[in-house]
């Protein structure tokens, strides 16, 4: 008897252990990941490296533009002012805040952060200006120092697509990359150079007028085709230069500026650091070769740009990797109405039709994101500068990051509210006030 128990024992352990071994082999293996292969290990390092490589050219790479702003506009002698080697008053830290620069609070001297808010920093002083180039805290601007004395001064993509978040003071605080600088009044800070000949040499007019083209752009916005057509006022009269747009949630769409044809990031990015920072790269479009679109650029070579050194091409990559990683912001909470959201994503998707162009997720169509202007109800003066004289559908998220200065690509809408009723109208929706107020926030809560 007593064997018989030990036998049954001995077989009920024996089934206890095929069970377990079966229930081992069907599990899932999550709890225990499989080693990475080599190729696995080789992306993410890949990844990883071009991460950092893509921030650091974002913000500090000049591509060589130094040669430009400083040696050409010689724009560093009138920042440095003339009791510091300048020209004129020179340029305060005050003033460079009133044009819309940012301040890197992490790069700022310990003492100067602390005299700041103490107050016995002298914001009024350009010296303290020279003080915050020197410490590479003036956000998509770098200075080039032979001592105390600033030699050059060169720009970088942060320029115009970083802010920074406050935390210290209005203009100074964290970097907030990828965000559209739209207190940035460059035609303001451009204005300041004290030789301006390359533009009245390039565009055939006089500095005065000149000045006249760059104060019309005001804050936030830039006119990235000026040097492509000469076209420097719409035939109302209004400025061409349009809103500086964000650099974030970009992974995903095609086409990243506000009109079609041009290309994605990689392509603006080449453009922009060859053609408008005035880098030292090589750069290719034969659409630029065309005098009777782009007379400016056909005169001038834009088309086939040649540099030796090249010192823009090896930065792509990175540069486009870091920029399509860079998320969009989420709205703050409280921001919006939750409940009103949430009636409006379901008015977004049928009644107004706003999701047959802006498709979720994306929030702009997957492929060849374009329109043209008679399908969106506006007038063609923009778009017709473009390669493919169409408007691109600008992916929604985060609206209200870039409110500032309106919507559209030239602002002409000043809210969410006159942006819905265009198409309300336009397409002959029928929307009700309370169906509008709805989509409104939704939109909001993107």
């Amino acid at each position: 008897m007593g064997s018989i128990r030990v036998r049954v024992f001995a077989l009920f352990v024996i089934v206890l252990i095929v069970a377990a071994l079966a229930a081992a082999r069907q599990s899932p293996r999550s709890s225990r990941p499989p080693a990475a292969t080599p190729q696995e290990t080789e992306v993410s390092s890949n990844a990883s490296r071009m991460m950092d490589e893509g921030r650091r050219a974002f913000r500090y790479d000049t591509f060589g533009d130094e040669a430009f702003w400083g040696d050409t506009l010689k724009l560093h002698n009138a920042i440095a002012g003339a009791q510091h080697g300048g020209v004129g008053p020179g340029v305060s830290p005050k003033t460079a805040l009133s044009v819309g620069l940012k301040v890197d609070m992490d790069a700022v001297p310990a003492a100067v952060a602390a005299g700041i808010r103490a107050g016995t920093v002298n914001l009024d002083d350009p010296a303290n200006t020279l003080a915050l180039l020197k410490a590479n805290a003036v956000v998509g601007v770098t200075g080039r120092f032979n001592g105390d004395r600033l030699q050059s001064i060169g720009i970088q993509c942060a320029f115009c697509h970083s802010t920074v978040d406050d935390a210290f003071m209005p203009g100074i605080g964290h970097r907030l990359d990828g965000y559209a600088n739209r207190d940035l009044n460059v035609g303001a800070i451009v204005s300041l150079a004290p030789d301006l000949s390359a533009y009245t040499k390039l565009l055939g007019v006089d500095a005065a007028t000149v000045k006249k083209v760059l104060a019309s752009w005001g804050p936030g916005k830039f006119d990235a085709e000026l040097n492509l057509d000469g076209k420097a006022f719409r035939p109302d009269g209004k400025p061409a230069a349009t809103l500086i747009p964000p650099a974030y949630g970009l992974a995903g769409v095609n086409l990243h500026t506000w009109t079609g044809g041009w290309g994605n990031v990689t392509y603006w990015n080449a453009y922009v650091a060859n053609l408008e920072m005035q880098g030292r790269g090589n750069f290719w479009d034969p659409r630029l070769m065309n005098p009777k679109q782009y007379p400016v650029a056909a005169k001038a070579g834009f088309g086939n740009k040649r540099s030796n050194p090249d010192m823009v091409t090896a930065k792509l990559a990175a540069l486009q990797f870091y920029q399509l990683a860079i998320p969009a912001p989420k709205p703050k909470a409280g921001s919006f109405d939750s409940a009103a959201a949430g009636r409006g994503q379901g008015i977004f998707g049928s009644k107004a039709k706003c999701a047959t162009c802006h498709v979720p997720p994306l929030f702009t169509e997957p492929g060849w994101n374009v329109h043209k202007p008679s399908e969106i109800g506006i007038d063609d003066f923009q778009s017709e500068r473009s390669p493919d004289h169409t408007y691109r559908t600008a992916p929604l998220r985060a609206l209200m990051t870039h409110a500032k200065g309106g919507f559209y690509h030239d602002g002409r809408f000043a809210d969410l509210r006159a942006v819905v009723d265009h198409y309300d109208g336009f397409l002959k929706l029928g929307l009700s006030d309370a169906e509008k107020r709805d989509v409104i926030e939704y939109l909001k809560s993107l």
